[in-house]
């Protein structure tokens, strides 16, 4: 329980900073075009809300009082108040919370939006509505939202690689190459190979090399040496994805390959009572070799309570020796040890500390290539296997780490506002894409939709928005009972 709430803690924490900055880039947009903003919420607020506040007017978890609402009847409009008397660039929107955690929305006056205020529609336009202004400037606002959640996913990366660098092990540097798992080995990969290329194009960060690879039609290795070629199937990605899920996966495609070394002995445990110290490396369990840690992790399964000989190097005073030690195993085949899993504490690593300017054009290289490998990806949600992999807030939440470390969730929530960027602006109706797409056919033809047009896309957007949504979490619900 404990593990669910942490998980989603952070994806509420996170939909909810998403949610608004992406409103505030629409917000942002209408006042600087004179455009009224009517509210501002995060989350939506059916029915009834669970906090509003509009500046001077009133604040609180209910609704307005008798006094206020009649005066506010009796107060003229923002458009209303003479041309000698400014309206407030902030004072004039209704902010609030609602209480069902499926986005959040601007109600920008004079505009055909989930909000569905016909009635407004019908009166004559008003100056400081989203109707009465040029094309150019409503095309702006509409763009803001996204432009503003692409602009906070490069800040973010900026940020992190400011405030921790990056550390990592170059591809070639891995003497022992790579461990893959059951599924990339189906298709051609050999234990010990060394990933260089995608398609041609040298790789050598792992956790960019890992998306190339996927979206790669063919990956070259280093194996014994020599170049070796392999083709990757065009629905791998599936199978990596099952993979991934089911409960004896213990590698996510590839992992480094590198000895099993004790870096701490628990006192009092096997290991300490053998003579196992810190610094030893395993290289066999009884007759089985274990030259990586995986092998190794392997190799001590199904010893519950046993006692097995364990090989190990040892080196003091500039020599090596090799040691066989009987060990006692826990009930859950332990020994009281805790081994090395940084793959830099073996091999080459590269360090690189940023200034702060010089973070800002890594994070837009950052945000780039998460834009650029997500949208690549979209096209496999329209095969069968892409459609069966849709997930709601269930498989969000689920990518979430299970203790809150704030570097982890910075780069999810980073990842996540690329994403909404992209979902957002593709030409749906009632997603800011259909939007655009109208105003770009009002600005090249010059012939702006009727407003019944637009209200029938935004009704047909919405419904087709909310069958999706029932759909992915349907599909969550669904994985749960498999």
């Amino acid at each position: 329980m404990e593990t669910f709430l942490i998980k989603a803690a952070q994806l509420i924490l996170a939909f909810a900073i998403l949610v608004i900055i992406h409103e505030f880039g629409h917000f942002l947009f209408a006042r600087i075009f004179g455009v009224k903003v009517e509210k501002f919420y995060i989350f939506f607020d059916p029915w009834k809300e669970i906090f509003k506040w509009k500046p001077k007017k009133y604040f609180g978890f209910f609704g307005k009082t008798k006094n206020i609402a009649k005066k506010e009847e009796n107060e003229p409009d923002e458009g209303e108040k003479g041309e000698g008397k400014k309206s407030s660039f902030w004072g004039d929107t209704e902010y609030g919370i609602g209480w069902l955690p499926l986005g959040g929305y601007c109600k920008i006056a004079g505009m055909i939006d989930e909000s569905m205020d016909t009635e407004q529609m019908k009166r004559e336009p008003q100056k400081w509505e989203f109707r009465s202004k040029p094309a150019w400037q409503r095309l702006l606002i509409m763009i803001a939202g996204v432009l503003f959640n692409f602009l906070l996913a490069i800040l973010i990366y900026a940020g992190i690689v400011y405030a921790t660098g990056e550390k990592y092990v170059p591809l070639r540097e891995a003497k022992m190459g790579m461990e893959f798992s059951g599924e990339a080995r189906k298709i051609g990969f050999h234990n010990g190979d060394i990933p260089i290329k995608a398609d041609g194009e040298e790789i050598d960060k792992p956790a960019e090399a890992f998306m190339q690879m996927m979206q790669a039609k063919n990956v070259t290795v280093l194996r014994d040496g020599k170049e070796v070629n392999i083709s990757i199937p065009e629905k791998f990605i599936f199978a990596m994805e099952q993979e991934a899920k089911s409960d004896t996966a213990t590698i996510a495609f590839f992992t480094y390959r590198f000895p099993a070394r004790v870096n701490q002995v628990v006192m009092g445990e096997g290991a300490d009572k053998a003579g196992i110290i810190a610094g030893d490396v395993f290289i066999a369990v009884d007759s089985i070799a274990t030259p990586t840690l995986l092998s190794f992790q392997a190799a001590l399964k199904g010893h519950d309570n046993q006692k097995v000989n364990i090989t190990l190097l040892r080196r003091e005073n500039e020599k090596t020796d090799t040691l066989t030690l009987p060990v006692q195993l826990s009930g859950a085949s332990k020994m009281g040890i805790g081994l090395e899993i940084d793959p830099s504490a073996f091999f080459n690593a590269k360090e690189i500390h940023y200034s702060l300017l010089q973070s800002v054009p890594r994070g837009i290289e950052m945000g780039t290539d998460k834009l650029t490998a997500y949208a690549k990806s979209m096209k496999m949600v329209f095969t069968k296997e892409g459609a069966n992999s849709i997930g709601g807030f269930g498989s969000l939440g689920a990518i979430f780490p299970e203790k809150w470390n704030w570097i982890a969730f910075w780069n999810i929530a980073a990842f996540l506002s690329v994403a909404l960027a992209f979902m957002n602006i593709l030409p749906i109706p009632a997603l800011d894409g259909g939007h655009v797409l109208f105003l770009l056919y009002e600005v090249i033809t010059g012939r702006k939709p009727s407003d019944k047009f637009l209200e029938y896309a935004q009704v047909t957007g919405m419904i087709l928005l909310i069958l999706l949504l029932v759909y992915a979490n349907g599909m969550d619900i669904v994985r749960l009972f498999k």
